[in-house]
């Protein structure tokens, strides 16, 4: 079942939308899905144009194809445990929240808060992510525990900071202190960043570009061999953030 979600003209479109209830599952089981513009209630077909081809008997055999002026909707995905979401252009802040299972692919680029606390399921953003890509909110600390989330541009600051699970791989740069206060999970940073995992206790970084201000509160630990994009790595390791008496690794190519 494909459903096709089309942004209508609107006369303020720069309002945005709060659409947590686009994810699969809701569209096989209700066709009552409200959204909010502003701060008013609308239905789902007040700001969208919407197409639907084909059954489904179960969520995960839902696709759900978001088009038009995108970049001002947030919340999609929140809750999301099957099918998969197409966003052919940018999407706003909170995209994928708390989802567990299916996946999200966004075409354009990705607001804050991709992937915020995601517990399972795939998001590939093919443009840049902004802050807090991967993190937990404000006050949580725990972030994303599960799952993949892939930017293939650039990500902004505090990348994966609270990272318990899961991996996330940035083939851009990253901001300032990417895996900030790390648990666990894998993060991979295919260009530069600056002052990586500090406060760290678990978890893996490895950064293919430069490291740039490196906080002095981290071990070496010898030298280890990896590949990334089919290259063959040297990498300087790493040990801690031994402030905080951690034991995460934290891998800097040479």
């Amino acid at each position: 079942m494909r459903v096709i979600l089309k942004t209508r003209p609107r006369a303020k479109p720069k309002i945005p939308i709060e659409a947590e209830e686009i994810i699969p599952q809701n569209f096989l089981r209700r066709n009552d899905i409200r959204v909010f513009e502003g701060n008013k209630e609308r239905a789902l077909d007040d700001l969208f144009f919407i197409t639907t081809e084909g059954p489904a008997v179960s969520p995960d055999q839902v696709e759900v194809i978001l088009t038009g002026d995108t970049g001002v909707i947030k919340r999609v995905g929140e809750y999301m445990n099957a099918g998969r979401i197409i966003v052919e252009g940018d999407i706003g802040m909170h995209c994928g929240n708390f989802m567990s299972a299916g996946e999200i692919l966004i075409r354009g680029n990705a607001d804050a808060w991709l992937g915020r606390e995601m517990r399972g399921g795939r998001i590939l953003c093919e443009g840049n992510a902004g802050h807090y890509c991967a993190a937990g909110y404000r006050g949580e600390k725990r972030g994303m525990r599960g799952g993949t989330v892939e930017v293939k541009g650039n990500a902004g600051d505090f990348t994966a900071e609270y990272l318990s699970g899961g991996e996330v791989t940035i083939h851009g740069n990253c901001g300032d202190l990417p895996g900030v206060e790390m648990r666990g999970g894998t993060l991979v940073i295919g260009g530069d960043c600056s002052r990586p995992c500090g406060n760290m206790t678990g978890g893996t970084c490895m950064v293919f570009g430069q490291a740039h201000q490196f906080l002095p509160t981290f071990r070496k630990n010898g030298i280890e061999d990896t590949v990334y994009a089919g290259k063959h790595c040297r990498m300087n390791a790493f040990r801690g953030d031994v402030a905080n008496r951690g034991k995460g690794t934290l891998l800097v190519r040479m």
